[in-house]
């Protein structure tokens, strides 16, 4: 106990007795960068909340909300926004999605493995067709070939966690096991890499982590994708997996397709993200990202403020707030989802979904004179589901025996939508503005987005009286 002479709290602020010298100045660097981490996030913080006190703005701004559900493509619009009116931004952040890409092969692997996992069946049996369900040698090789592959690509698949737990940290999110990385917007203007932020979180005990490699966590990372590329080919391309993909027994998401595909450029040692490679990248958000661009609209400077908000059924709350003063809504559909289901309900069609979802929004009254958009997007995934032969109606029975094609199925989706705007627009006061889409296609989507652009300022200026 203090005797009464000592301060209490110089008491509690001493040093642990016996402490040598050099663990003092170990306990002295590791509380200088507690603190200057805390600070940081302090500063985050303090920074978020100007961004929500000025977000109504002024007058002079146009803000425009992209909304849709969860992997509509409302964050790969918003890459082709920043491409087109602020490329320096997305530049100097390209360093920081090395690691997303990364993060994405990862999750394509571990979801192969996962599904080869639970049917078994399907990758290895033999034609069930004439009634033979026996193992045929074929399938008893491709069975020790995978358990071969699975074992070769144990140490690659051993940073996954390291990762995600790294890029949470780097974002100030946070680390989900079943979602991966959680970051807050903004997360990729604040580091250029990962490696600054991998000593902080990474165990000692971690085999691949930077005490036992003698080197950045980040290399480490690059090293194992090297020396791991022809086993993620080889597992990509192995018959037992084209056999599950065939049989729609196993589902990507289309960006992780395209990069298990361009697994031997990503894997080079010299690798950097292409454009093409970050409008590809899946991470998902925490909140709102605000996005402002600054334009000359006639003789007046506007400020073009977009707000990407999350898609989730549990983010959807969050959207209300930003309707009263909105000047134009983008609504991005996935007309390509007709054969999946949502996330959070597994009984509940994503194009089902998105209808719902639209209809709240043309229904409310705070969005009746808004500029209203609608993307029927990810087009390009649709022309190669029905090329291979997936037949909508399996799905959406209302299709009933219309042609499997995609000029009727695009025309019939359309309908729909433009149904629900004109059941909820008596007055004829809104008008809906329709484009199919694919927003991974720079030249096409930047076109839209220009022609979107000039119809929502044409709106302004009629609104402020300028023309």
């Amino acid at each position: 106990m203090p005797s009464a002479e000592i301060d209490p709290l110089s008491f509690a602020l001493r040093p642990p007795p016996g402490e040598t010298n050099e663990a003092r100045q170990q306990r002295l660097k590791n509380e200088a960068e507690a603190k200057i981490r805390s600070n940081r996030i302090d500063e985050l913080l303090r920074a978020e909340r100007d961004a929500l006190k000025r977000k109504r703005g002024t007058d002079a701004d146009v803000k425009l909300l992209l909304l849709g559900q969860a992997h509509s493509g409302k964050s790969t619009l918003t890459k082709q926004f920043q491409l087109l009116y602020a490329p320096e931004t997305l530049e100097s952040q390209r360093s920081s999605w090395k690691p997303v890409v990364y993060l994405n092969v990862l999750h394509a692997v571990r979801q192969i493995l996962d599904t080869l996992d639970e049917d078994e069946d399907s990758a290895y049996m033999s034609d069930k067709s004439n009634g033979d369900y026996r193992r045929s040698q074929k399938s008893e090789l491709y069975q020790r070939q995978i358990y071969s592959l699975r074992l070769r690509l144990a140490p690659l698949l051993s940073v996954e966690e390291t990762l995600t737990r790294s890029l949470a940290s780097a974002g100030h999110g946070l680390s989900s096991p079943s979602q991966g990385p959680l970051v807050r917007p903004g997360w990729a203007s604040r580091s250029n890499s990962t490696s600054e932020f991998t000593e902080d979180i990474i165990d000692d005990r971690d085999p691949y982590g930077p005490t036992a490699m003698g080197v950045n966590n980040d290399a480490v990372v690059a090293h194992l994708f090297f020396e791991s590329a022809e086993h993620v080919d080889e597992l990509w391309t192995h018959p037992a997996v084209r056999t599950l993909v065939k049989r729609r027994k196993l589902r990507l998401e289309d960006s992780r397709e395209f990069f298990l595909g361009e697994i031997g450029r990503i894997a080079s040692p010299y690798y950097l993200p292409t454009t093409d490679d970050i409008l590809r990248c899946r991470l998902q958000t925490l909140g709102v990202a605000e996005y402002d661009f600054p334009m000359n609209v006639g003789r007046k400077a506007v400020m073009w403020r977009l707000f990407d908000v999350g898609g989730s059924r549990g983010q959807r709350h969050t959207w209300v707030p930003f309707f009263e003063d909105a000047n134009a809504i983008i609504f991005l559909a996935p007309i390509s989802a007709f054969d999946q289901y949502l996330e959070e309900d597994y009984k509940i069609n994503r194009i089902d979904d998105s209808l719902q979802t639209f209809t709240s929004i043309c229904a409310n009254p705070l969005l009746k004179n808004v500029h209203l958009v609608l993307f029927l997007n990810k087009i390009d995934i649709l022309r190669q589901k029905l090329a291979a032969g997936v037949k909508v109606k399996k799905y959406i029975t209302s299709f009933a025996n219309r042609p499997n094609e995609y000029d009727e199925v695009t025309a019939y989706f359309k309908a729909h939508f433009m149904q629900v705007h004109r059941k909820n627009n008596v007055d004829q006061r809104r008008a809906l503005y329709t484009h199919m889409t694919s927003v991974v296609d720079t030249k096409a989507t930047q076109s839209i987005i220009t022609n979107v652009r000039d119809s929502i300022f044409r709106g302004y200026l009629r609104d402020t009286s300028l023309v």
